[in-house]
């Protein structure tokens, strides 16, 4: 009954939205460029803005506005549809936005299969078929679903290429390409077991991809956010070029203040380059957005900014206010079920290290066996805290 509903909801938003392409004057077989269009581009941009800042309501009000006068065209749909992934982003184990973002690609797709037909050549149509494919696939791989999300994959890079060949310099098209030549040589070095789902995908170049990555991030308009977003957490995690994905995150944040994802990206950046005042202000600020129910600030940053406020305390000696940061970062991590992660884990013990210096022994113990509890023996807080343990039995 469930898959009924959601096919009708599908179907349903793509009939009410059919595009008038038939009522346009039949001489203009030459279809008006929206991505281009750099008055459009100033109309829309507060819309973006909201969208990327957790304003979702306001650029949702927006964006329909944006569909009354261009109904026939994806461009609106594939905004609404980005605006419901944004909702995601902060917290990606939630569900309840993905039947909404599924519909708004797929009225997305159908309306730029609608353009092509209408105008052949229309290098939009394509731009817009491998984006929405593109973000489904990107869906469907957060579910895990990597047979789903290599079909869309497959599609997004079919009409990715097929854009290309129309127009090779639109900045937009690129990010597509950039990602595809990063990724598809990232994903078997560092996942081997999805080869098999890749071997039918051309060969990508990593080097490439950055550097393109790069040219979208600082000169397109519809894509240089997400592109940003990409660029910032491949320097951080994978090319360990930590000072660039630092000043990448301050801008995200300092542009967006409210969105959440940028908002703990940047304390973390802020932590890892040992930038402790900085870190110490945004992690508060953090929090404190927390406790005021800010649109999507929850437990995963809390999370963080309990961590790494109790790492700056500890550091300054201001064990009280270290133990308070870190049973909050304990809190956080077991409402959502954390609980092998590192900021789980070396709160836990950190939290029981206080404790013994503090002379609460008993305390002490409590939270060392908790350690040993929740972590794989191999893991480092397991082996410090069973040697923690075994100290404090020779009465050490």
């Amino acid at each position: 009954m469930k898959l009924i509903y959601k096919i009708l909801f599908s179907l349903l938003l793509v009939v009410i939205s059919l595009p008038n392409l038939q009522a346009q004057d039949d001489e203009k077989k030459e279809v008006k460029r929206l991505l281009t269009d750099m008055q459009l581009q100033m109309e829309v941009t507060s819309a973006v803005n909201h969208m990327y800042n957790a304003k979702h309501h306001a650029a949702a009000v927006e964006f329909n506005a944006f569909r009354y006068r261009y109904d026939w065209h994806p461009l609106p749909y594939f905004l609404l549809g980005l605006n419901e992934w944004w909702k995601i982003v902060p917290n990606d184990v939630v569900t309840i936005y993905d039947r909404k973002l599924i519909a708004y690609m797929d009225t997305t797709i159908y309306k730029a299969k609608q353009l092509e037909k209408f105008d052949p050549g229309n290098e939009e149509a394509a731009f817009f078929l491998a984006a929405a494919y593109g973000f489904k696939g990107r869906l469907l791989a957060e579910r895990k679903n990597w047979r789903k999300a290599a079909t869309a994959g497959k599609s997004a890079l079919k009409y990715l290429d097929i854009g290309k060949q129309k127009d090779s310099n639109n900045i937009e098209l690129l990010f597509g390409d950039a990602l595809y030549n990063y990724y598809s040589v990232w994903i078997p070095e560092n996942y081997p077991l999805l080869k098999p789902i890749l071997i039918f995908f051309k060969k990508g170049d990593k080097a490439l991809g950055l550097k393109q990555l790069r040219e979208v991030a600082g000169n397109a308009f519809y894509t240089r956010t997400e592109a940003q977003y990409f660029l910032m957490r491949i320097l951080a995690t994978e090319e360990n070029e930590i000072a660039q994905a630092l000043q990448i995150s301050e801008y995200l944040h300092e542009t967006f203040p409210d969105n959440a994802y940028f908002h703990r990206y940047y304390a973390r950046m802020l932590y890892t380059s040992g930038q402790y005042v900085k870190c110490r202000r945004v992690s508060l600020s953090l929090l404190e957005k927390i406790d005021k129910g800010y649109v999507g600030y929850e437990a995963t940053g809390g999370r963080y900014a309990g961590f790494f406020l109790g790492q700056i305390h500890q550091s300054f000696n201001k064990l009280d206010d270290a133990k308070k940061y870190y049973k909050r970062a304990v809190t956080f991590s077991e409402s959502i079920g954390a609980t092998k992660s590192g900021y789980y884990l070396h709160s836990l013990l950190n939290i029981g290290t206080i404790e013994k210096k503090q002379g609460n022994k008993k305390e002490a113990k409590i939270y060392y066996k908790r350690v040993k509890k929740q972590a794989k023996p191999k893991h480092p807080t397991h082996k410090r805290a069973k040697k923690y343990l075994k100290e404090m039995r020779k009465g050490k």
